[in-house]
């Protein structure tokens, strides 16, 4: 199975479904963001709403709800 038919960008992830955390393909101070927000392997990830304008959507990642521009949640891969 290729890497990428096993995990979806967590900005595709439906709404009110969990991911588990993968990989991240972001780089320098934005990769050090996202694992101080706790984005680490094995972290579930569910995608609770959007914003009205359909950017950024919020997550209930480790116990706290965090909205992600759709830009910065397409470099976090999860597994479905």
């Amino acid at each position: 199975m290729d890497f990428l038919d096993q995990y979806i960008p967590l900005n595709l992830l439906p709404i009110g479904e969990t991911g588990i955390v993968q990989k991240l393909l972001s780089t320098g101070t934005q990769r050090r963001r996202m694992l101080d927000l706790g984005l680490v392997n094995g972290t579930p990830v569910e995608a609770l709403q959007k914003s009205p304008s359909g950017d950024p959507t919020a997550y209930f990642i480790r116990g706290a709800v965090i909205a992600l521009r759709s830009e910065d949640a397409g470099k976090i891969l999860v597994e479905r």
